[in-house]
């Protein structure tokens, strides 16, 4: 299957370039402003499918908008010329129903494509599409998040104009899959407009007070609750704005006599992992939990895990070792140790079911 695609190189163009290269029966026809003229028509000779991302979005201009329009017309009079029905797909924009210079070059433009698939039958989609944000877009450009994303990562100030303003926005990998999910279909409607599945309504405070969050991350450990979808792609999008020399960030680690002790990882809705090393015959522990519940897992060496119920009197014990790795479940109301039973450095994985707080640890000490 032969697969256009205008607007290559733009923000929505290489994320639709990354999903198709794993098609492995998709070939890829990328067209961007370097190509010419001819190389569309050679392109849409061969098309079976018409992604049309390209336009123009943002200029000084008002009449470079009129682009938009122009080349909807050069794509269906080469189509008409050729006699072509590929499926079109059309990356409008929520702006097409406004009487601005940008919303109605992208008006004109369905209109234009609207006419083609009536005459033609070709099967054609158009999206209005929200404000789209995710990787590889540009920031300081036509994405607010991508310049809070951008922004922010440097230590740099954001301007917020209203922060009540309300905005409409997609994901971008979700957008790319539901453009992939056309591929081969057969148009079922007369409808040309169709809809984007879901969509996120954030104001500009809360979109900037969660990115900002982002930030102090590193600071408090503390990952953002990503059981909520916008939460969890806006995480992912601010990562992918992270300046290359600064990727990784220092931990605070504990040293002692017993060996070291550093957080890794905390979470308000998952607990926190956290690490220890041991020495030698060294033990930790001898306290039980009433509600915090936890896993051990040994990464290297061997350890020897005692646990006794804090109202019984006989003790058992558990072997872990970097042999066999298994997860070991910490039960509340059960006093417990761990032992380095190795020659050498004890390294252990631990995960609790909440952030430790120093006024209220629920850690009380008792021999096992």
């Amino acid at each position: 299957m032969n697969v256009l695609v205008t607007g290559a190189n733009g923000f929505l163009g290489k994320n639709m370039l990354e999903g198709l290269r794993r098609s492995s029966d998709v070939r890829i026809l990328p067209f961007g402003r370097e190509n010419r003229i001819e190389e569309l028509e050679q392109f849409l000779i061969k098309a079976d499918v018409v992604y049309h991302l390209a336009g123009v979005n943002r200029t000084e201009r008002e009449e470079d908008f009129l682009m938009n329009e122009e080349l909807m017309d050069s794509i269906t009079g080469l189509l008409r010329k050729h006699h072509k029905t590929p499926i079109v797909v059309y990356a409008s924009t929520i702006q097409a129903s406004n009487a601005n210079a940008y919303g109605m070059s992208k008006k004109a433009a369905e209109d234009t494509l609207i006419r083609y698939g009536e005459e033609t039958g070709a099967p054609i989609y158009i999206f209005r599409l929200p404000n789209l944000f995710g990787k590889w877009s540009k920031p300081n450009y036509n994405s607010v998040v991508a310049t809070f994303c951008h922004n922010i990562a440097r230590g740099l100030a954001i301007t917020i104009s209203d922060p009540n303003k309300k905005l409409e926005l997609a994901y971008v990998d979700d957008v790319v899959s539901w453009f992939i999910e056309l591929l081969g279909e057969e148009k079922r409607s007369d409808n040309p407009y169709s809809t984007i599945p879901s969509t996120f309504a954030v104001t500009l405070g809360e979109l900037a007070h969660t990115i900002s969050a982002f930030r102090q991350l590193r600071e408090t450990g503390i990952l953002p609750l990503l059981n909520d979808p916008l939460t969890k792609y806006l995480y992912s999008t601010y990562l992918s704005y992270l300046p290359r020399d600064d990727f990784s960030y220092e931990i605070k680690t504990f040293h002692d006599h017993r060996g070291s002790l550093f957080e890794v990882i905390k979470s308000e809705a998952a607990g926190q992992i956290f690490v220890s090393t041991s020495f030698k015959g060294v033990e930790r522990g001898h306290h039980y939990h009433n509600t915090k519940v936890e896993k051990f897992c040994v990464i290297k060496g061997k350890a020897v895990v005692k646990f006794r119920h804090i109202f019984e009197d006989i003790a058992f014990s558990y072997e872990l070792s970097e042999e066999k790795r298994v997860v070991l479940d910490i039960p509340p109301g059960y006093t417990h140790s761990i032992e380095n039973a190795s020659e050498e450095e004890l390294i252990v994985l631990f995960w609790a079911n909440e952030i430790f707080q120093a006024d209220r640890p629920d850690t009380y000490p008792s021999k096992v």
